[in-house]
């Protein structure tokens, strides 16, 4: 190769020139600098023969979203010729290396890119949101829109977003109030729970228990609540209360069991509850039997079923209590039975039961107390019954036919003979009525009948709550029953019956 070649390659990677756009040209053939290019490339390539690295927009280290605006304010540039391909040997012009800025101060506000038109800076009352942001939430403030003259004039309903809705409930909640001069010592509220012992979980009761149903032209309603007295001293509910259905259809009968133990028992509960379950168990196995003489009206039949049924729970009582330890009157409670029969044209409603408590009804806004009255003791006659107590009679013949001629006086072994189950300490109770439309029927233990007669407060406010057609609901029933009053502070339980 010439020497001309030679400085021909050299101009054409000499550095000494770095602006001019294009190199010269000169006279050589194509030959000449074909032939030139195996001797021109160098041995090695250095660092400085290579172009400056330039960082890329997506480097993650030189890659920044803020775009950096220098401290002092300078002109745009002037916007980039069109592009021209340029010819391939063309040199690219070195440049220095990228040296990355420091976080501009907040202060100064970024204007405009190159290419982005002018804006017109008009009033902005709130900042708009940057445009790769979230969308913003759905404000919760809502403003009303005018309607046109045109459309009709009708509330329109006004949708809030699910967490700021807000429901409005005008119906009054039921509270416990009382009646008579002052409120009673304790609280309105439990406050003490009864005692739980190993073994024995199964013997607690819960504090209120509230049960409803609705069959023909009645709608029943019970409730049974610990007194104020058991909740502040931590005893037990001492009343029981037991709501069943025996049957199905028209032939179906309703029981309503109501016991209430003894105050100074320490088992009174226990014994309550299994007065309550032991008489369900004998209904529900002569029910059939019981509905079909409610609703043939046989009261004699009915009266001697049911005080027959009455007595052997009783007797069960008096087993439990033996099987204790205790005395048969430590192991009792007083027991009061509804039946209702669900069948819509049988209006016949069936009380019976042993011991206190009271039986009321209401009708033209006044009560009458149904309470049957119990007969005098001395009004009780009747020959004694042989076999119990009396000798027996000597015969006159022996079986052959052959009669006695003389007494030879030999003494003969008394014939061994059971004492009789002693009766109740109180005389069986039972009533049968027929309701009529409009009217009540309250069945209540002592603890709700007791201030019931000793408080005529008491008897008007139950009036003027139960007087309405509209039976109450469960909950206002509940208030209804925990009405209190001063003095009467035992548990309560009640069992209402609206006839419609």
């Amino acid at each position: 190769m010439t020497q001309q070649g030679d400085n021909w390659w050299d101009k054409l990677y000499d550095e000494s020139e770095p602006d001019d756009p294009a190199p010269t040209v000169s006279g050589d053939t194509l030959d000449d600098h074909f032939d030139t290019t195996p001797r021109a490339v160098p041995a090695t390539v250095t660092e400085r023969d290579l172009p400056p690295q330039v960082p890329l927009p997506y480097d993650p280290v030189a890659y920044d979203p803020v775009p950096q605006v220098p401290a002092t304010p300078a002109p745009p540039p002037a916007p980039p010729p069109a592009s021209v391909p340029a010819p391939p040997s063309a040199s690219p012009a070195p440049s220095a290396a990228p040296v990355r800025p420091s976080p501009p101060p907040p202060a100064p506000v970024p204007g405009p890119a190159p290419w982005e038109a002018p804006r017109d800076p008009g009033p902005r009352t709130f900042p708009g949101p940057p445009p790769a942001a979230p969308p913003v939430e759905t404000p919760t403030v809502q403003v009303p829109v005018l309607q046109e003259p045109e459309a009709p004039e009708e509330p329109e309903a006004v949708t809030a977003p699910a967490h700021d809705l807000t429901v409005e409930v005008s119906v009054p909640r039921p509270r416990v109030g009382f009646v008579g001069s002052r409120p009673p010592t304790y609280e309105a509220e439990p406050t003490a729970l009864p005692v739980a012992r190993p073994g024995e979980l199964a013997e607690l009761v819960a504090d209120t228990v509230l049960d409803g149903a609705r069959y023909g032209s009645c709608t029943l309603r019970a409730a049974s609540v610990r007194g104020d007295s058991a909740r502040y001293r931590g005893e037990p509910r001492r009343d029981a209360l037991l709501t069943a259905r025996f049957g199905h259809d028209e032939t179906a009968l309703v029981l309503v069991a109501v016991a209430a133990g003894s105050r100074a028992a320490e088992g009174a509960h226990l014994a309550a509850a299994d007065a309550c379950h032991w008489i369900a168990e004998a209904v529900c196995r002569s029910h059939t039997r019981l509905s079909e003489d409610i609703r043939s009206g046989r009261r004699g039949d009915l009266k001697s079923g049911l005080h027959r049924l009455t007595d052997r729970t009783y007797g069960k009582l008096r087993a439990r209590a033996a099987e204790r330890g205790l005395a048969p009157d430590e192991y009792t409670a007083t027991l009061r039975c509804l039946l209702v029969p669900a069948d819509p044209e049988c209006r016949t409603r069936v009380f019976f039961g042993i011991g206190g408590g009271g039986l009321f009804r209401l009708r033209d806004g006044a009560w009458q107390d149904l309470e049957p009255l119990l007969p005098e003791p001395a009004a009780v006659t009747g020959a004694p019954v042989v076999g119990f107590g009396s000798p027996p009679p000597v015969p006159e013949a022996t079986e052959e036919g052959d009669r006695f001629t003389m007494d030879l006086g030999i003494t003969t072994a008394p014939p061994l003979i059971e004492d009789p189950v002693p009766p109740p300490a109180e005389p069986f109770r039972f009533r049968a009525s027929v309701a009529r439309a409009g009217d009540t029927l309250l069945l209540a233990s002592p603890g709700l009948a007791e201030p019931m007669r000793g408080e005529p407060a008491l008897a008007h406010e139950l009036a003027a709550r139960w007087g309405d057609a509209e039976p109450p609901g469960l909950a206002a029933f509940l208030a209804d029953t925990q009405l209190r009053v001063t003095g009467y502070a035992d548990d309560r339980t009640g069992v209402a019956v609206w006839e419609a």
